[in-house]
C-alpha cells in the first residue's frame, strides 16, 4: 500500500474560556476556570487534495510546569508558545511525509526550539500533540477513513523510529490489533476539595445545576464502578480523607476499582510506602485496598526517576504521569521499578500508542500481564476534546479512563446553541440535553463510543471557529 503524504499549509488557534461549576483542586492548584485552545490546520495531500483537520485541549495551570512562582496565565502561555513553535516547524516542513514521518522529523527541532524558549519537554509536547491530532483528523477527514481504520491499516505510517527500542516487535501486527470497543467505563475523579456525602455541602454552597455535586450523589446519579482518588501528601489527612471515600464506596454490593493518584506530593518513595502500609493496616479501608489498581505518579518530578521504586511497586503497581515527558522516559522508569505509564491526549497521540507497543512487548518477553497502561484526564472538555481522548484511550486497549469534565463543568455551558445541536444530532449516543445544554452521557458508569467510528479522528462535528477569539500563533 502507497501511504498518503501531507503537508501542513496553515495552523491557526482560537480559545473559548471554560468556567467550572465546582473548584477542583488537584496537586498544587485548585482550577476554577481556564481556557480551551483549538487549532484547524489545513493540509494538502501529495496528490493535491487539500483539507482541514481539527484538536481541542484545556490549558491547565500548574501540571505540565508545576513552577508556584509562576501565575496561571503565565503557564497557559507557555502552553501556547509550545503549540506556536510546533505550528511554525510543521509548516515550514519540507517535502510531503506521512502523518507520523512529519511528527518524526520535527520531534528532536521542536524539543530544541522549546528548550530555547526555557519550555520543558512536557510542555513541549502539547504543541506537538495537539498540532499531530489535527494533522490525523484532517487526513481522516479527506480519505473519508476515521483513526481506528488509519491505525489499523497503518494510513500514518507510523515505524517506530521514534521509539528505537521497539526494533524487532511487530509493530504492524500491533496496529493491526487496535480494535475500538463499544463503551468504555468512566472513572470519576474525586479532587482534593471535592464533597465526599451531601452532607458536606452547605446550602449556601449548593450549585443547584441539576448535576451530582459530592461523591454519594454522583456514584448514584452516574452508575459508577471506577474511581480516581487524589491524595495530598499529608498521611493523616489523606488517611483521614480516604476513610471517608470508603464508607460511600463500600455501600455497593457490586465490586468497585480504584486507582491512587499521588499528583507528585510526595517527596520520595519511603512515605508513599508507608501511606499504603497504614491503609493496609485499617479495617475501614480494607475492601478500599482490595479495589486498588495501580498508584499514579506519588513522587515529585525531580526525584521520580532518581530513585528506585521496587519496595512500593512490590506492594502495588506504580506508573508515572507527570514524569512521561519524552518519548523515552517509560523505558528508563521501567528500569527504576515503574510497570505502568499514562496516556493523556495532551503529551500525545503517537506517544500513546507506541508505549502501548511497549507494554505489549514487554509483556510478551516476561510471560505475563506486567506493565501496563492507564487512560488518564486533564479536564477535557465536551466535545472535540474529549471525543478525542476517548478515541484514544480505547484505542490503546483501556477498558476505563479518567474523566472529570462531567463533574466540574457543566457539559457545553457556554457553547454555541448551534453547536451543541450539531454534536446532540451526530452523537446521541455520547450527548444528551439537560439543563439547558449538552452533557455527556454516562450509564451505569460507562460511555458509549460507537460514533466515535467517524472520518477523522473521533467527532462528525468541528467546532465554530468564528465564535472564538483568535489565537496568534505567529507566521
Amino acid at each position: 500500500m502507497t501511504l498518503p503524504t501531507l503537508q501542513v499549509l496553515d495552523v491557526e488557534a482560537r480559545e473559548r474560556d471554560v468556567t467550572l461549576r465546582m473548584p477542583f483542586k488537584f496537586g498544587i492548584v485548585t482550577l476554577r476556570e481556564a481556557p480551551q485552545l483549538f487549532l484547524r490546520v489545513t493540509l494538502r495531500l501529495g496528490d493535491g487534495r487539500e483539507g482541514r483537520g481539527y484538536a481541542a485541549e484545556t490549558l491547565a495551570p500548574k501540571w505540565f510546569d508545576k513552577n508556584p512562582d509562576l501565575s496561571n496565565e503565565q503557564n497557559f502561555q507557555q502552553l501556547r508558545d509550545a503549540v506556536a513553535v510546533a505550528a511554525g516547524l510543521y509548516r515550514g516542513a519540507g517535502a510531503p511525509a506521512t502523518a507520523y514521518g512529519l511528527h518524526a522529523d520535527m520531534a528532536d527541532a521542536h524539543l530544541a526550539a522549546c528548550a530555547g524558549r526555557d519550555l520543558n519537554p512536557l510542555v513541549a509536547g502539547f504543541g506537538t500533540a495537539l498540532v499531530d491530532r489535527a494533522v490525523i483528523d484532517g487526513l481522516g477527514r479527506l480519505l473519508e477513513r476515521s483513526a481506528f481504520q488509519m491505525v489499523a491499516d497503518n494510513t500514518l505510517g507510523i515505524d517506530g523510529r521514534t521509539a528505537p527500542d521497539l526494533a524487532g516487535f511487530d509493530l504492524a501486527g500491533f496496529l493491526a490489533a487496535r480494535r475500538p470497543a463499544d463503551s468504555i467505563g468512566a472513572r470519576h475523579t474525586v479532587g482534593l476539595v471535592d464533597a465526599i456525602t451531601e452532607a458536606d455541602i452547605a446550602p449556601a454552597d449548593r450549585v443547584g445545576d441539576g448535576l451530582p455535586e459530592s461523591l454519594e450523589a454522583a456514584v448514584d446519579f452516574y452508575g459508577l464502578t471506577h474511581f480516581k482518588l487524589k491524595v495530598g501528601g499529608d498521611i493523616d489527612a489523606d488517611l483521614d480523607r480516604l476513610r471517608a471515600i470508603a464508607a460511600v464506596l463500600d455501600r455497593a454490593p457490586d465490586p468497585y476499582w480504584a486507582t491512587l493518584d499521588g499528583n507528585e506530593q510526595y517527596g520520595s518513595v519511603e512515605p508513599v510506602i508507608d501511606l499504603w502500609r497504614r491503609m493496609q493496616a485499617d479495617p475501614a479501608l480494607a475492601r478500599l485496598c482490595d479495589a486498588v489498581l495501580f498508584i499514579e505518579q506519588p513522587i515529585k518530578r525531580a526525584e521520580a526517576l532518581a530513585h528506585d521504586v521496587s519496595a512500593l511497586a512490590a506492594l502495588k503497581p506504580v506508573e508515572i504521569d507527570e514524569s512521561d515527558a519524552t518519548m523515552a522516559t517509560f523505558a528508563q522508569a521501567r528500569e527504576l521499578g515503574y510497570t505502568g505509564v499514562s496516556s493523556k491526549s495532551c503529551k500525545g497521540f503517537y506517544r500513546s500508542l507506541l508505549n502501548r507497543a511497549r507494554v505489549a512487548k514487554w509483556n510478551g518477553e516476561a510471560g505475563a500481564e506486567r506493565f501496563f497502561m492507564s487512560a488518564e484526564d486533564l479536564t477535557t472538555q465536551a466535545g472535540l476534546c474529549v471525543q478525542q481522548d476517548l478515541a484514544l484511550a480505547t484505542l490503546i486497549g483501556c477498558t476505563h479512563v479518567e474523566r472529570n469534565g462531567h463533574h466540574y463543568v457543566n457539559g457545553m455551558e457556554g457553547v454555541a446553541a448551534d453547536e451543541q445541536k450539531a454534536f446532540l444530532a451526530a452523537h446521541g449516543d455520547l450527548y444528551h440535553a439537560a439543563g439547558g445544554v449538552a452533557r455527556l452521557t454516562i450509564t451505569g458508569g460507562q460511555i458509549a463510543l460507537g460514533s466515535l467510528r467517524t472520518p477523522g479522528l473521533g467527532s462528525a462535528v468541528v467546532p465554530d471557529f468564528a465564535a472564538m477569539r483568535a489565537v496568534d500563533l505567529g507566521s
